[in-house]
């Protein structure tokens, strides 16, 4: 037990599972599983967000170990312009969620080729927006619960659009929120400078319960890894944004 956890003993447990101050269930490596059925979250929409921000102090770490010797004059510029000239306005993380269906109907609704997807009819998953700038709102996938029944798995994933990789350069976070129950929190914490694409979160649908598991794998290619890795036997292409 760290020293801190034998000052404050019930303070670990209270960051895992969550408590009433903040109404939230926080999924971890120790502990990675939580039940919808048993929280009571059964119908209605589960809202799914990712909502992200720039890591500005490891941006400021690099500048002054790196940037400052090579240019000195740095030295003397403000450090809320070294941050903004990192490149914060490039990082464009896109939320998507490859779905199976109890009749074997697979597929996969992300930002990419405006593949949105339908509340109301199969796959009973939508993405409600594209936020390409970080914005507080982030992006949002809603699950109509109501269908759960037809649902046999999905996975909630996280990538870089058409940019350099930078998950070492955001701090991340996809946020469940069930029509009843505690929200769900899951943080991309890890760091994976190369990768372009993380798997976050599974669902499956064990005997009629709803199975979340924090995956919070990185990899260094797209979704046809991301599908390769889970077993989902997709083929995939070249997918495009509108512009904006």
């Amino acid at each position: 037990m760290a020293f801190w956890d034998s000052l404050w003993p019930r303070r670990e447990a209270q960051f895992e599972s969550g408590n009433a101050a903040t109404n939230s269930i926080v999924l971890s490596k120790r502990h990675a599983t939580v039940s919808l059925t048993k929280q009571g979250a059964l119908t209605g929409n589960l809202r799914v967000n990712l909502s992200w921000r720039m890591r500005t102090s490891d941006i400021e770490g690099r500048s002054r170990q790196s940037g400052r010797l090579l240019r000195p004059f740095k030295l003397f510029q403000p450090d809320v312009v070294q941050a903004h000239t990192q490149g914060v306005v490039n990082v464009d993380l896109d939320l998507g969620c490859m779905y199976e269906l109890k009749d074997g109907t697979k597929g996969v609704v992300q930002p990419l080729g405006n593949l949105i997807g339908d509340l109301n009819a199969p796959p009973y998953i939508r993405l409600s927006g594209d936020d390409r700038f970080g914005a507080p709102s982030g992006e949002t996938v809603y699950v109509n619960l109501d269908q759960r029944d037809q649902i046999k798995r999905l996975l909630f994933f996280v990538y870089i659009y058409d940019q350099t990789p930078a998950f070492d350069r955001t701090h991340a976070k996809v946020t469940l929120y069930p029509g009843n129950g505690p929200r769900i929190e899951i943080e991309l914490d890890e760091r994976a400078p190369q990768a372009r694409s993380c798997a976050v979160f599974t669902v499956e649908n064990v005997k009629g319960e709803l199975i979340v598991r924090r995956e919070v794998k990185f990899v260094y290619g797209f979704q046809s890894e991301l599908d390769r890795l889970y077993g989902w036997g997709m083929q995939w292409g070249r997918g495009y944004k509108s512009r904006a």
